[in-house]
């Protein structure tokens, strides 16, 4: 059995980290409210952006061009957006078992010819795939540092002229969605080439182009996936502020519970020690009279 010195110092140890957890806990409540206000806001603009791309592409007959030009997969780009930290539970680990699971199934026969490149954003998946066998470019695996609009839009125009100079022939993006502070979904979308949706549901409505419907559409495109990777990055994000509140929360009361525990075990270790002292005097004592 431990010593009531060896009881007590965890004890003082558990407490440390139950306010340590709580604090992070409270940190991660806060900003999981902007961070959830801000993909909310994005979602019906990002849709809506999407649906009237889907409409103005289906009302006329365009050629090919480069953002929906299918080629043979032969490279292939596969971006994963983790998190900087951790401490948020199985955030990260899905996220990288997503993107092992596809280079080992889906492109299996590119990565063991080594045209398939993995392109971190956030430290964690950087450091797990910088430690291992993957071709990696780590050009915005800082991302998440300073997340704004305007880098993830470079982000995003690297990524488009890498697609039109034909480095890449597909680049698919593995984030975790934000359902709920609880819920994270992994999500796998393909970036580029740009895919129509066949169940798209497309609106009859004659558009007036100004200055011209082809000129509209070349502008729309870029717009629409820096949109659609700057949603993926939010989602990513305020999964990750979810999640870590959640571990912590749970972190915290497993703290509470074994403090329980260990307290109930000094209370016995202590009676137990008392209770031998009054044996010892008692024993004392009987060995006097008997003398």
């Amino acid at each position: 059995m431990a010593s009531l010195k060896e009881v007590k110092s965890r004890i003082t140890s558990v407490i440390s980290t139950q306010q340590i957890t709580k604090a992070m806990k409270m940190v991660a409540a806060a900003k999981l409210r902007r961070s959830q206000d801000k993909i909310l806001q994005m979602r019906p603009f990002a849709k809506k952006f999407a649906s009237l791309l889907q409409n103005v592409s289906a009302s006329g007959n365009e050629g090919p061009s480069w953002y929906n030009v299918v080629r043979e997969e032969k490279k292939i780009l596969i971006v994963a957006v983790s998190s900087d930290r951790g401490l948020c539970g199985s955030f990260n680990s899905t996220v990288i078992k997503s993107v092992v699971r596809l280079t080992q199934e889906k492109y299996r026969t590119q990565f063991n010819q080594g045209q398939v490149t993995i392109l971190p954003i956030g430290k964690k998946a950087f450091e797990f795939f910088g430690k291992r066998s993957y071709k990696l470019n780590e050009k915005y695996s800082t991302l998440m540092t300073n997340l704004s609009f305007e880098r993830v839009s470079e982000a995003a125009e690297y990524l488009m002229n890498a697609f039109k100079k034909g480095e890449f022939d597909k680049i698919e993006i593995v984030y975790n969605e934000f359902k709920n502070v609880a819920t994270q979904i992994l999500r796998t979308e393909q970036f580029l080439p740009v895919i129509s949706k066949e169940t798209h549901k497309v609106v009859d409505t004659d558009y007036i182009y100004q200055p011209d419907r082809e000129e509209i559409i070349t502008g729309l495109i870029p717009r629409s996936l820096k949109v659609q990777l700057f949603k993926a990055v939010l989602d990513s994000n305020a999964a990750e502020n979810g999640a870590r509140m959640t571990a912590m929360d749970k972190a915290t009361e497993n703290a509470g519970e074994m403090l329980k525990e260990l307290k109930l075990t000094y209370n016995r270790t202590r009676q137990a020690a008392i209770t031998k002292e009054i044996l010892e005097i008692v024993a004392g004592a009987e060995a006097l009279k008997s003398a």
